[in-house]
């Protein structure tokens, strides 16, 4: 099958933001389908080094090679119209003759020429964004922006969504009139070869401990979601919903952190802080500081946790395949995932520290489900396989 899957590896080179587009790539190569990435947001990209946005593409344009240097055929259209990796026309062509354009994330502009004989889905991977898109604009004083980002979305033949409890009564994440089908991020567990567990990781001892980590944006994109009249704000919400956290624990918790986060008082709470740049400059340098991590404390927006969405983060699965124990902020995700062992969730500080001293008692074998768990509920293998099914079911 050929199969066209768009990103925004370009747009923000940052080692996490490749990974989420990599594994659909990877994974759909490994199941023997014929794989084309393409990119082209029609926006300016984001240059982490200067903390800006630009139009000049150069070392985008350098990163991204340097992410497909195996091979894998990828195009980028620049925000000055410029095709970058293969010409226009090979891309309108790959594009008419594809099966399916997988639009990850709705990433991609849905132009005209991209528009061939195959299915178009579109990869809801921020629920509560899209949807929140689509109610407003369905208001008659909606701008014009905001009708024609939704007519983008609709203009779709099938429709996934990483909000796995969509439709259900204890989801607020609300449908806005499309048929959603639940999916999750794909795992390519041979991109994520478990490391070895080094003593001052599975110590309890303070002085020699690694932290649990987590990889996290401050604030949340503009404009908040919208959603039953209720606006819903990011992560920097629902990390200072934990503020005794780090001083109710015995090791250190660690938050690599980009934005405009209030870093003094974070650290004047007990957490550890780093530049997210500075561990996430190439995939590379991302998958390491998993791997040298305890474990994840993962902290999830807002939305995703109040509306009881299902959500879970593709940061989290990764930490899981590498076999680092995963401790989250439940999304309404518990029965969807099998937790308690490698996979744990908190609702609140004590019910976070429960968990983390859980895991500190029984590290290996915590360890150990991790990787088991990312294999049972992430190998993009079943993943993807059962996207595809979907697609051509619905």
């Amino acid at each position: 099958m050929r199969i066209v899957v768009t990103g925004l590896i370009a747009a923000y080179p940052l080692g996490g933001v490749a990974w989420d587009y990599l594994q659909y790539v990877h994974g759909l190569r490994a199941l023997g389908h014929e794989v084309l990435y393409l990119e082209d947001t029609g926006r300016w990209v984001y240059a982490p080094w200067d903390e800006a946005l630009t139009d000049d593409c150069d070392r985008h344009v350098a990163y991204l090679a340097a992410v497909f240097r195996g091979g894998e055929p990828w195009a980028f259209r620049d925000p000055r119209g410029r095709m970058h990796g293969m010409d226009v026309a090979a891309v309108r062509r790959a594009c008419g003759e594809a099966d399916l354009f997988l639009n990850v994330s709705g990433a991609c502009w849905l132009r005209d020429e991209y528009r061939g004989r195959g299915i178009t889905a579109y990869v809801d991977t921020d629920p509560g964004y899209s949807q929140s898109v689509l109610l407003a604009a369905a208001e008659p004083s909606a701008p014009e922006a905001v009708r024609y980002a939704a007519a983008l979305i609709r203009a779709h033949d099938v429709f996934f969504t990483f909000a796995e409890n969509i439709g259900e009564a204890r989801c607020a994440v609300p449908t806005a009139g499309l048929r959603w089908l639940p999916t999750r991020h794909p795992i390519v567990l041979d991109d994520w070869p478990r490391s070895p567990v080094p003593a001052e990781i599975s110590t309890p001892d303070p002085s020699r401990a690694r932290a649990f980590t987590t990889v996290m944006s401050w604030r949340a994109a503009s404009p908040l979601p919208v959603l039953g009249g209720r606006t819903y704000g990011g992560k920097d919400v629902e990390v200072r919903k934990l503020a005794e956290l780090p001083r109710r624990v015995r090791v250190p918790l660690e938050l690599a952190v980009a934005g405009d986060a209030p870093r003094r008082e974070l650290t004047d709470a007990g957490w550890r802080l780093i530049d997210a740049r500075s561990v996430s400059s190439t995939p590379e340098d991302y998958r390491d500081y998993l791997a040298r991590s305890r474990g994840e404390i993962g902290i999830a927006k807002e939305v995703y946790v109040a509306t009881a969405s299902g959500w879970f983060s593709s940061r989290s699965a990764s930490y899981l395949a590498l076999g680092r124990p995963v401790i989250v902020q439940d999304t309404g995700l518990e029965e969807r995932h099998p937790c308690g062992r490698g996979l744990l969730t908190f609702r609140d500080v004590d019910t976070a520290v429960a968990a983390i001293d859980d895991v500190l008692g029984a590290y290996g074998a915590h360890a150990r489900d991790a990787r088991a768990l990312a294999g049972a509920q992430f190998d993009a293998r079943r993943v993807l396989a059962r996207l595809l099914d979907d697609v051509f079911a619905a």
